[in-house]
Formats: C-alpha cells, structure tokens, sequence
C-alpha cells in the first residue's frame, strides 16, 4: 500500500479529503518507474488515471502522421498530470503521447479510483479541471509561439522560460533536444544559437548553454 500523504499532502485538496477517501488513494495507487526515453502514455493506449512526477520530467507532445512531433509542454518534479487521465476527463478529446525525458517515477491513482473521488469530492474535481486548463494554456501558448513567432522569438522563449523555470543560467542540453522542445530542425537552432552567442546573449559549449544576458533574450518575444 502506498502512503499517498507523503507526495501529496501538499496540495490543497488534500485536507478537504475524508479518512475515507484517502485511505482509497493509498489503496489504489501504485509508483512506477519508466526509464529515460521510454514511451509512458499515448492516447491509443490504456488510461493511466491520475498521475503524480515524484522525480524525473516528462514531455507531452503531438505527433503529425508524417512522424513530425510538436512539443507542448514539459513537467518536472512534484507536478502533477492529467492527460493520462482521458477516461476520467471525457472533456480531453485529443491524441497526445508522454513521454520520459529522464528516469522517472510516477505515483498512479488507477483510473476507476480517480473518477470516483472526481465525482464524490468537489475540491479534487476543481484541482484536476484547473490543472487542465493551466496545461491547456501551455499547450496553447506553445502553439500561439509556433504559429506567430519567428524562430528566434520561439528559442529566446524557451531559454528564457527555463532560466525562470529553474533559476539556473546553464542549460545542459543539445542542440538536438532545444530543436525537439521548440519544434524547429537542430541545425537551424545551431545557427540561431551561434547569432546569439556572437551578440554576447549566451556562451555555447558542448551539451551547455550558458545564458549571459536574459534581458538581451527578452527583446526577442
């Protein structure tokens, strides 16, 4: 049995929640792991249900049926997702796939157990309908940067928004991982890269780059 208190007791729904209905999340909940790359949810697949990131990060992303792939958005440590859940958001409608960025681990609530306290508990059911709509605000967000914004506007936004996301001015990634998350090709972003880099807006090393000057970055979104 898992002791759902310690991952999510944080959260405010929890202290609106019965004896009962936690001894029914501790019951029906699992952790998996899913190491790096490995494919955690699409929606031809079975439903997962409720899912919280213990450690690690995920990507939910589209995918074209020419194989193009267009990343929404990315999680990390102690957030929580919902588009694993279709068959208890019936409002989520749309083909989507996650997957592992780096070795992760989940706690599960199953699917009939989440629908269950969505129905029976008003403070859960306004936490899972207000974390869809935050990731369906990314999601649009991302597909507004792709749409209107030229590509340095789209790269300089994601430096930017990772600097603030995790308060750390070296980014260790490739150029080929940057491409996947802005939805660009890596050699464009290479180039890109190098125009920032000799405008002193970043240092570029190999597997890092260094954000030297984030109000530089800002003027481009």
């Amino acid at each position: 049995m898992v002791d759902a208190a310690k991952y999510l007791s944080g959260f405010e729904f929890w202290e609106h929640l019965t004896d009962t209905d936690k001894e029914k999340i501790n019951l029906n909940s699992s952790i998996k792991k899913y190491p790096k790359g490995s494919l955690i949810f699409d929606s031809g697949s079975e439903c997962l249900g409720f899912v919280h990131l213990i450690k690690g990060s995920i990507r939910t992303y589209m995918m074209s049926d020419e194989g193009r792939e267009v990343t929404l958005y990315r999680q990390g440590s102690g957030d929580c997702c919902v588009l694993a859940a279709s068959c208890v958001i019936k409002e989520i409608s749309f083909d989507c796939y996650i997957t592992a960025e780096e070795d992760t681990e989940l706690l599960i609530l199953n699917p009939p157990a989440s629908s269950s306290l969505k129905a029976d508990n008003v403070y859960f059911r306004c936490f899972i309908y207000e974390l869809a709509a935050k990731r369906f605000s990314e999601a649009m967000k991302t597909m507004d940067n792709l749409l209107f914004l030229k590509l340095e506007g789209r790269l300089a936004s994601f430096l930017v928004g990772e600097y603030e996301r995790t308060g750390i001015s070296e980014l260790r990634m490739t150029h080929e991982q940057v491409a996947q998350y802005i939805n660009s090709a890596r050699e464009v972003v290479a180039r890109t890269l190098k125009r920032f880099s000799q405008d002193g807006l970043v240092e570029i090393k190999r597997g890092v780059i260094k954000l030297l000057d984030i109000e530089g970055l800002k003027q481009f979104i």
